[in-house]
């Protein structure tokens, strides 16, 4: 299984490709120079995979290299910033 997470502005959001396809995808909604990031989904497809920690990785680590900053709205990111201290420099 071969996994990749990219940034589409088009669509608003990262997305987590497996094998080529889309299986998930967490919201970005730029607003007064932050990312609000509302809502993060993985296809039911591939639930169970741990594709939810390397989106939201992967999204994260491109932030920090964009010079960016976070407001986490979702959940789901709020709970793997919880675990994960090393991203809460990235929180407006």
């Amino acid at each position: 299984m071969a996994t990749e997470v990219r940034r589409n502005d088009d669509a608003g959001r990262y997305e987590v490709l497996v094998d080529g396809a889309v299986a998930g995808y967490t919201e970005i909604k730029p607003r007064d120079g932050v990312l609000i990031m509302p809502h993060t989904q993985i296809d039911d497809a591939y639930g169970g995979q741990g594709l939810g920690k390397v989106l939201v990785t992967g999204a994260l680590d491109d932030i920090r290299a964009r010079r960016e900053r976070i407001k986490p709205l979702c959940p789901y990111v709020r709970g793997f910033l919880e675990k994960n201290p090393q991203y809460a420099d990235l929180v407006a």
